[in-house]
């Protein structure tokens, strides 16, 4: 293969991943990044010896090539963790996920019977067709649990409406997860790890995500390739459909990167923008249409060794900002130098330019001190440090346009004969990291003589026959919508598509 050498966009879980496997099997590969460090979102920073994830990231899958892959590159410095996490919603806590026992102590008989019953209506009349986040938590929780437990939350992450959030990204997320699946694992438990957002335990590089990518960054090292960081891509050059390099700005000058295959995790907004020459103006405009949710995190250090026992809390309480706080002492012991002390990230959900995302560092760390006495975690007396991280376009956004956007995009980029896109951004797709890694294998293997679809990657199947729910026969449904009148009270007027309507 000396004829031959792949240049990689990107030096997170996807982009290394790619880099490993090629250089693994002989291929001379350059991985070009454009920050100091390596492993994108799922990086581990320090400050002042303490460490902290831009996000948590549970190494847990069930793709057996993944977790062969984890083992070999990082070994004996992965631990198991016991998994902890809790809603936290005005003044009280719920443990996530759902726990039936938990739900009824905290809200009593009387909400508990009434969320059953909402449960009940909604399975008997399913909102359909099931199009957006709204539809498919409630068709799964009922209205009522979706809202005290989804809906502030949810819209918090995304900053827009959860109407306007596609079905696909629940999907994703959640999948298996529902009013049903909770009472049977309170039953009978959650046998196999068969749903994924039930997990008890995962495991973690003992110093945090970074760890991982950085031993996979030396094993691409190890083998001969090279990983250039601080170099960020500024244009792609292309003749027709065949890409010829990559020009990136490093030490203050512009340089090219030849290779005769390419792999690309950036943004594709991004992507599309840096071609050269340009691509058509519909795509330029259909990638440009593509949305980004930022992310910043306020780390704060405590004196106290103790707080909570949860890894991570998710704070639905709308009357703050922030939406959720890690306990990275919960995740390892190992991310803090001194084991009196307690850091905690409180995770901000924004967009480049706006109120908070703008807010000088000192102005946010004294917002997360408050805010964490707000909601009744720790006393703002006992921060005695702080610091912010920003990290820009961490969530592709599924509003009612992307799949158009991105069916446009891709249509175009399916025509280079010598490039393909993979992982979060590189797909406008919200996969963990271990489906990010699983489409930089396939991507890394079609240059390897393979043929693969990457992007069939995390094509949730499951999902498709639970969309095929099929509306009641008519003269069942008038016996249904009898017996809701006569259970609850309220009339159901009409039927209007599949949507059901009452009158109040």
């Amino acid at each position: 293969m000396t004829d031959r050498n792949a240049v990689i966009i990107g030096a997170g879980p996807a982009g290394l991943t790619a880099a490993y496997e090629l250089a693994r099997n002989g291929m001379p590969v350059t991985v070009l990044e454009r920050d100091p460090i390596v492993g994108g979102i799922a990086r581990t920073e320090f400050y002042k010896g303490y460490g902290y994830d831009i996000g948590g990231h549970r190494f847990y899958t069930k793709m057996p090539e993944v977790t062969a892959l984890w083992h070999n590159v990082l070994g004996e410095k992965l631990i198991t963790v016991p998994r902890l996490s809790r809603i936290h919603y005005e003044g009280k806590f719920f443990y996530y996920p759902l726990r039936l026992g938990n739900v009824l102590s905290v809200l009593g008989l009387y909400q508990s019977f009434w969320i059953f019953l909402s449960y009940i209506r909604t399975k008997l009349f399913p909102l359909l067709p099931e199009e957006s986040f709204e539809d498919y938590v409630s068709n799964r929780f009922g209205r009522k649990l979706y809202y005290l437990f989804f809906k502030t939350y949810t819209e918090k992450v995304w900053g827009i409406p959860c109407n306007q959030i596609r079905a696909e990204w629940a999907a994703q997320r959640i999948r298996g997860l529902s009013f049903s699946s909770v009472v049977k694992t309170w039953l009978v438990g959650n046998g196999q790890n068969q749903i994924k957002s039930l997990i008890e335990s995962f495991e973690y590089p003992i110093q945090g995500p970074g760890m991982m990518w950085e031993a996979f960054c030396n094993a691409v090292e190890a083998n001969r390739g090279q990983v250039l960081t601080n170099a960020p891509v500024v244009r792609i050059n292309r003749a027709g459909t065949h890409i010829t390099s990559v020009t990136i700005r490093n030490n203050g000058s512009e340089r090219d990167i030849a290779g005769s295959d390419f792999i690309s995790t950036m943004a594709i907004r991004d992507l599309v923008n840096a071609l050269h020459p340009p691509a058509p103006p519909d795509v330029i405009q259909a990638a440009n249409e593509l949305k980004y949710r930022d992310f910043l995190t306020v780390v704060l250090i405590l004196d106290a060794p103790n707080l909570f026992p949860d890894n991570w809390i998710y704070i639905h309480t709308p009357r703050v900002y922030v939406g959720r706080i890690q306990n990275f002492k919960n995740w390892s012991k190992q991310m803090l130098p001194d084991p009196t002390k307690t850091s905690l990230g409180m995770e901000y959900f924004v967009n480049v330019g706006d109120e908070l995302w703008s807010m000088p560092d000192d102005e946010l760390i004294a917002l997360a001190k408050r805010e964490l006495e707000l909601i009744g975690l720790a006393r703002a007396s006992q921060v005695i440090d702080g610091t912010v991280k920003r990290m820009e376009k961490a969530y592709p956004v599924y509003d009612p346009t992307y799949r158009q956007n991105v069916g446009i995009v891709r249509g175009y980029l399916d025509a280079f004969d010598n490039f393909q896109t993979v992982g979060r951004n590189g797909m406008h797709k919200y996969n963990n990291q271990d489906h990010s890694m699983m489409t930089a294998l396939l991507a890394a293997r079609n240059i390897l003589g393979e043929q693969h679809d990457v992007w069939a990657v995390n094509t949730d199947m499951e999902y498709q026959e639970e969309m095929s729910i099929h509306d009641p026969k008519p003269r069942t449904r008038d016996r249904l919508r009898k017996f809701m009148h006569d259970l609850t009270g309220r009339h159901v007027s009409r039927w209007q598509g599949t949507r059901l309507e009452k009158d109040e």
